[in-house]
């Protein structure tokens, strides 16, 4: 199985054991935190060849202390306990250091009382949705998780949807096996210290306006989220298509609606649902279908049959999709441009696209202005390794 390398920019700005549990910096002292030395000498370290900061260390000549705390429960710990983040349950709090150091691309606290208090922030501001994808030891007091974090801010008036995937290092103090630091990297962006501006563009861009219809689709979960595309996991759904023009065009529109407006078999009122689909699966993008998602608790068999022998139903095995989101009218050259574009920033992050594309439109052009539209073009991949 190809393994995405999306993971370039991780890096990590902590020593090996957070003993002082003090925020990570370039060059941390941590003389003061041991018993008084008869002979300090220094010692200089690198993290692994993703990283870019050396980490100075001044150390004891002493034998190191004992481990308190086995790798594995905490493992365990991190994948029941990370489920209760942003519910009222919460995390608990005496697995980590009074002094805990808490640091993401635009946040930064060093104490517990500061890393709860920034959860709590979210949790009301935000109402996150947190998603555990893994959770696994990458050092000797070191464990790295992997998740996806789905936010409204719902401050504002049309609750604009925040979405972010990336790791978590947590740095475990082997005096207490306490978790001693925290420190998130982003997919979205290269720069992941502190204070990032990047990081901050990213926030704001993802404020803008897209109209969603309060209307059934697909479902799908956000594996990561790239500066220029989602990957997401899509369940399979059942679709009725007939022939199409063009992946930007209506034509054959009028037919597929008409089968769920009841023009079938038993002249069965189907709920509509959002998006509209146009599909192809030639490397020309030549050969069109027009497809309207039917909802999720329909099975194929269970369905009428259409009226029309042009009109035909089928099962979407779903799979995992790259997708790229825009605004405004999808004209075709528009559709085409998005497409090209996707694919080659698919190809340079190690991925296998399959031909064709899908062009999703979730608004009626009719009822909705150009510039809040949300349209997308997916490419399905052949395989994704989430690392």
């Amino acid at each position: 199985m190809a393994t995405s390398n999306l993971s370039h920019q991780t890096a990590r700005p902590f020593p090996t054991a957070c003993v002082s549990s003090r925020p990570p910096s370039a060059a941390v002292n941590l003389r003061r935190h041991l018993p008084p030395p008869p002979k300090p000498r220094k010692l200089t370290l690198k993290t692994n060849n993703r990283s870019k900061w050396a980490i100075q260390l001044s150390l004891v000549e002493q034998s190191p202390p004992k481990s308190t705390f086995n790798m594995q429960q905490l493992v365990g710990f991190l994948y029941d306990d990370l489920t209760h983040l942003f519910d009222d349950q919460g995390i608990d709090q005496t697995a980590y250091d009074e002094r805990v150091f808490f640091r993401d691309p635009i946040t930064k606290h060093d104490t517990l009382s500061g890393y709860l208090f920034n959860i709590a922030l979210l949790k009301n501001l935000f109402r996150p949705q947190f998603q555990l994808h893994w959770v696994k030891p990458t050092g000797p007091y070191e464990i790295t998780t992997r998740w996806t974090m789905v936010m409204k801010f719902v401050l504002l008036p049309w609750k604009p949807e925040l979405i972010f995937t990336g790791t978590s290092v947590m740095g475990i103090n082997p005096e207490n096996g306490k978790f001693c630091s925290h420190v998130d990297f982003w997919d979205s962006i290269e720069k992941n210290e502190y204070f990032s501006f990047e990081g901050l563009l990213d926030v704001i861009k993802q404020l803008r306006i897209y109209k969603t219809p309060e209307l059934e689709s697909p479902k799908y979960q956000i594996l990561k989220r790239t500066e220029n595309y989602e990957v997401r996991q899509y369940n399979p759904f059942i679709v009725v298509e007939t022939n199409g023009d063009k992946l930007s065009g209506s034509t054959g529109f009028n037919d597929v609606a008409g089968y769920i407006f009841g023009k079938n078999s038993t002249t069965e009122k189907i709920p509509m649902t959002t998006p509209v689909f146009t599909e192809t699966n030639d490397a020309d993008l030549s050969k069109v279908s027009i497809q309207i998602v039917l909802p999720l608790d329909k099975e194929t068999e269970s369905l009428p049959n259409p009226n029309q022998e042009t009109v035909r139903l089928r099962k979407v095995e779903g799979g995992i999709a790259a997708v790229m989101k825009f605004s405004g009218k999808p004209t075709e050259d528009t559709v085409r441009e998005k497409e090209k574009t996707l694919r080659a920033n698919i190809i340079k992050d190690g991925l296998k696209p399959q031909s064709g594309c899908l062009l999703a439109r979730y608004n009626d052009p009719g009822r909705t202005w150009t510039f809040i539209m949300r349209n997308e073009v997916l490419i399905w991949l052949d395989d994704f390794s989430l690392d």
